[in-house]
């Protein structure tokens, strides 16, 4: 259970510090592009890939590494964009609420058998969504952060998918290694083109963020290894975890505010998260 909290921990702890970015002078496109190569580090010391399978797993798997070398730092700002522009609460939610784009994928292209609680989870999961982007007539709600939280679900929706395609091979560390390399090339190419002027503390932000980034991305593993014959409680125990304690972060620390609506579409996401554990 350790593993599960330590990765929730860290998955709103990148939330805050895309919060707090701006207030701290940290550009989230660098941060985004140092957090790769940090996090590719910390992949290769603690995983040690072997490296001669690089070259012939980027060739095996490009289809899926590419498009992912793009998304994952694209997504990321969105992210960044969504988290200053409609808080954390509900970022963490649009980002946790995706999840059940994957899960359609499984009965469309994946061939898993379609199950009634299921249906129930995904039908909650999208009236949770439009209940989370909602705002009062007299609520200022800017254009931008409907699309960055649409962006958020729609992102990281397809990311996870392509992470399952991905999960066949056995040689997960060493596409998570290829894949924080690939990602890291593509951003500092563009920041290159763009001729960004560089700043220590975007730079240092993204050091913390690839940490950060890292860390979740490892316990979340781990806690599947300990689990390895109940995904699904994994599943839902993260993401119930992360709604919760960034709503919590969100209210409390940041002082955001949250409608009615937006309370009710917080707990019908926790509600599609508890069917999709107990409906299976």
């Amino acid at each position: 259970m350790h593993y599960l909290i330590f990765s929730i921990v860290c998955s709103v702890a990148v939330s805050i510090l895309l919060k707090i970015s701006k207030k701290q002078s940290i550009e989230i496109d660098q941060a985004v592009a140092i957090n790769y190569p940090t996090a590719a580090i910390c992949a290769f010391i603690l995983f040690q890939p072997n490296t001669q399978h690089y070259l012939h797993t980027l060739a095996a798997e490009w289809h899926i590494l590419l498009p992912l070398a793009i998304l994952l730092p694209t997504v990321f700002i969105i992210m960044g964009a969504s988290v200053r522009q409609a808080g954390i609460a509900k970022s963490d939610a649009a980002q946790r609420l995706s999840l059940f784009l994957p899960i359609v994928a499984a009965f469309l292209i994946f061939d898993e058998t379609l199950r009634i609680g299921k249906i129930i989870a995904v039908v909650l999961a999208f009236i949770a969504l439009l209940a989370l982007v909602y705002k009062p007539a007299q609520e200022t709600q800017s254009r931008g952060a409907m699309w960055a939280l649409c962006g958020v679900w729609l992102g990281y929706g397809v990311i996870d998918i392509l992470f399952k395609q991905l999960s066949k091979n056995a040689a997960m560390t060493v596409h998570l290694f290829a894949l924080f390399i690939a990602a890291g090339l593509f951003m500092l190419a563009y920041l290159t083109i763009r001729k960004t002027h560089w700043t220590k503390a975007s730079v240092i932000g993204g050091m913390i963020l690839g940490c950060l980034n890292f860390a979740n991305i490892y316990f979340y593993l781990r806690a599947h290894q300990t689990y390895h014959n109940n995904p699904t409680l994994v599943f839902a125990a993260m993401n119930l975890g992360v709604i919760t304690f960034g709503t919590l972060i969100g209210m409390l620390i940041f002082k955001e505010k949250i409608n009615k609506i937006n309370m009710i579409g917080i707990a019908l996401a926790m509600l599609a998260m508890v069917c999709l554990f107990y409906l299976r």
